[in-house]
């Protein structure tokens, strides 16, 4: 059985308006001194063998961290389903795992916990869930399953939850660590993650 980096793409998605931010790039906006997309990476990197972003606005700076940019191919801003859709032909593992880009705190066994419990199920889905409520956005999946993906979008779903519902995901639970799923909306979650960075323990 290969391992989980080898068997894993990750697509950081950064490819949204960030409304609640005021329209800024959220994955730029800086914590203490890095951008967003910087901790995302720095935490995920070690977990996978490949790692991809999704961006529809300031795609050279992402660029610039080198790592594979790719935009949506519907410009409509469809949403994180519309990246992960982006993303199909460029992926050489089998499994793809999705995180958002304002997730700084990001769980450094994400890949390796939602792998094992693929494994384990035999689901072609895993999702995270926080011990609160569940985190679809952190999902691991088998790359067949972005066929049907593809589909749906066409159809004109674009909804996260009730896609990954559709096929009845195994739910891993982390209760144990629920602010690594803290996302960066505004200037409160802002100074919340940088407390947590300044003072991790």
């Amino acid at each position: 059985m290969a391992s989980p980096t080898e068997s894993i793409t990750a697509l950081i998605l950064a490819g949204g308006r960030a409304r609640r931010l005021g329209g800024r790039d959220k994955g730029l906006e800086k914590l203490v001194g890095k951008p967003l997309v910087i901790h995302v990476i720095e935490r995920l990197r070690p977990q996978v063998a490949h790692l991809l972003i999704s961006a529809n606005r300031n795609r050279e700076r992402y660029a610039a961290l080198g790592f594979p940019v790719l935009a949506d191919q519907r410009t409509d801003y469809a949403g994180p389903l519309a990246g992960m859709a982006s993303a199909a032909g460029h992926i050489p593992t089998p499994r793809l795992l999705s995180v958002p880009c304002d997730a700084p705190l990001l769980h450094p066994q994400l890949a390796a916990r939602l792998n094992q419990a693929l494994d384990d199920s035999g689901k072609p889905l895993a999702v995270a869930h926080d011990g609160q409520r569940l985190q679809p956005l952190f999902m691991l999946c088998e790359k067949t399953l972005l066929d049907d993906l593809q589909t749906s979008l066409a159809q004109g779903h674009r909804k996260v939850r009730e896609w990954v519902g559709a096929h009845d995901p195994i739910v891993v639970d982390f209760s144990d660590c629920p602010q690594c799923f803290l996302n960066v909306n505004d200037e409160k979650d802002l100074q919340r993650a940088e407390q947590y960075v300044s003072s991790p323990a």
